[in-house]
């Protein structure tokens, strides 16, 4: 995953034309960078030693500081197009549907709402996504640090969230490609599943993340003792 960087040559040449407080400054942002800490950075060994392989194989991982903005625009307008030819993809219309394109995917949250997702810087990607947006009404938010990303993988990642989570997971009912508003146990989350593997990513509140990790941690545990017939 693309993590944001400090372009070096830039910085040094900001320090030359205005001084040793613009150096002091391009340092502090590069600190700041290193320095971040993930919402499950202190669960990071225990999900690992909870992943199980085999038949009923699940894993569990965190996806750190995944680029994500929020979209408000109306989908019929012009502003919708240009935005539509900044991502390289079409809005997705209709609830559950998800668009890609490169190092972007799109969620659907509402007619007229949807949530970026990307690998790429997140300052440079909202920057895009506001020059495309204009003047026009609508909004163009970064929250990347609203979220974090939980990826459950393996045979038995459906079994899991279907003891917290009240959609039909079923194939026939929801699929890759897919995602949507629910609950897994007590806490809200936007779920979207990947590929049939299964495999699905879970983006929580950050304050709400170490529960949601805990409470899958333990719905995995039972996966590693084989099958009662």
């Amino acid at each position: 995953m693309a993590e944001p960087t400090i372009d070096a040559g830039a910085g040094a040449g900001a320090g030359a034309g205005t001084g040793a407080g613009a150096g002091r400054g391009a340092g502090t942002g590069a600190d700041a960078v290193a320095l971040r800490t993930s919402p499950l950075a202190h669960l990071a060994e225990r999900m690992r030693a909870a992943g199980v392989t085999g038949a009923r194989g699940v894993t569990l991982t965190e996806w750190p500081f995944l680029t994500m903005v929020n979209l408000r625009v109306d989908p019929a307008s012009e502003a919708a197009d240009r935005i539509e030819k900044t991502l390289g993809a079409p809005l997705p219309r209709q609830c559950g549907h998800t668009t890609t394109w490169g190092p972007q995917t799109v969620l659907w949250l509402g007619p007229d709402e949807w949530l970026v997702l990307s690998q790429a810087d997140n300052a440079a990607v909202a920057a895009e996504l506001r020059e495309a947006l204009g003047a026009d009404p609508g909004s163009v938010v970064d929250v990347s640090a609203n979220r974090t990303t939980l990826e459950l993988s393996g045979p038995a990642a459906r079994a899991v969230l279907e003891k917290g989570c009240p959609l039909d997971l079923h194939p026939r009912a929801f699929g890759p490609g897919q995602a949507v508003s629910t609950t897994v146990g007590p806490v809200a989350v936007l779920l979207w599943q990947v590929d049939d593997v299964p495999t699905y990513r879970l983006f929580p509140r950050s304050s709400f993340a170490d529960y949601l990790a805990r409470w899958l941690i333990d719905a995995m545990s039972e996966y590693r003792a084989p099958e009662v017939p």
